[in-house]
């Protein structure tokens, strides 16, 4: 027994002076002088936690004022046109890529010797926090990490329990698309004091949904879209529709700008201020 002990002990050592030589490795890491983003939402986040001189070029969307939440900012920044030869030529010591349709580019990238981070849509608030965290040490740019979350907290106190009563909402996208209930902006929204409409619809997980349903079991509210109330192609003309005017009428719609909410990062607080905004205007 004491011999198991022992070896244990030893194991356990060996085990943790292997986890020390790792975690020092990673804290030797050489910070990147030159970025590279390939991604709208990646963008976003290398603009508002890096020096200028450490980023080498931004995706075409970040100066995309419609989609892009620091468009200003990305304006004197260089594009590059996505494709890994571009950034095989430019060489940067760091590429940032988005998980979903860039893994092709990413995984020749890093055939060829460059640095690829992968970052994904948030799929929590929570998430947010450890990815800014992780970028910011990466950039070494930790201060600025932690203050963009301190930003993100304290538009969290200010909209926590706003909404009276426990009314219902639904975000309504485009198409007729409800996204999934555990999702950062239905966080938001429950933070707040709604309840999510996504139950009563039987729909969870998110999916389409008819707007006949919709007018049969309608929520309080609908969060839309700021641009919604244009009418442009078949995905916005629903919103215009008699019936779900009458089943939600405009004054029962919160809209808020899809280039807030697109991605997580930057645009989170100012997200949540606008959104508060929305609420205490027409929930009562």
């Amino acid at each position: 027994m004491l011999r198991s002990s022992r070896r244990r002990l030893a194991e356990g050592l060996l085990l943790t002076g292997t986890a020390l030589l790792v975690a020092g490795a990673v804290q030797a890491q050489p910070v990147p002088r030159r970025v590279a983003s390939l991604n709208l939402c990646t963008d976003q986040l290398l603009l508002a936690l890096a020096d200028r001189s450490q980023i080498a070029s931004l995706s075409r969307l970040a100066r995309d004022p419609s989609l892009s939440f620091m468009a200003a900012e990305a304006a004197s920044v260089p594009q590059n046109d996505g494709g890994a030869e571009t950034l095989l030529f430019e060489r940067p010591d760091l590429v940032l890529a988005g998980t979903y349709g860039q893994q092709e580019q990413a995984a020749l990238l890093r055939r060829q010797g460059l640095d690829v981070l992968d970052l994904g849509s948030w799929s929590s608030l929570e998430d947010g926090r450890t990815q800014i965290r992780s970028l910011a040490h990466r950039l070494g740019q930790s201060e600025r990490g932690e203050a963009l979350i301190a930003q993100i907290e304290a538009a969290l106190a200010r909209a926590r329990g706003i909404v009276p009563g426990k009314r219902s909402i639904l975000v309504y996208e485009r198409g007729g698309w409800v996204a999934a209930a555990h999702s950062p902006l239905n966080e938001v929204l429950t933070h707040m004091g709604f309840s999510l409409h996504q139950e009563a619809l039987g729909l969870p997980t998110g999916g389409a949904v008819r707007l006949e349903t919709i007018v049969v079991a309608p929520p309080d509210f609908l969060l839309v879209d700021a641009g919604s109330a244009e009418v442009r192609d078949n995905g916005t003309a629903l919103f215009a529709h008699p019936a779900l005017a009458d089943a939600v009428p405009p004054e029962r719609r919160l809209a808020l700008s899809g280039r807030l909410t697109i991605c997580g990062g930057p645009s989170t607080p100012e997200a949540i201020d606008a959104l508060r905004a929305e609420v205490i205007a027409k929930v009562r």
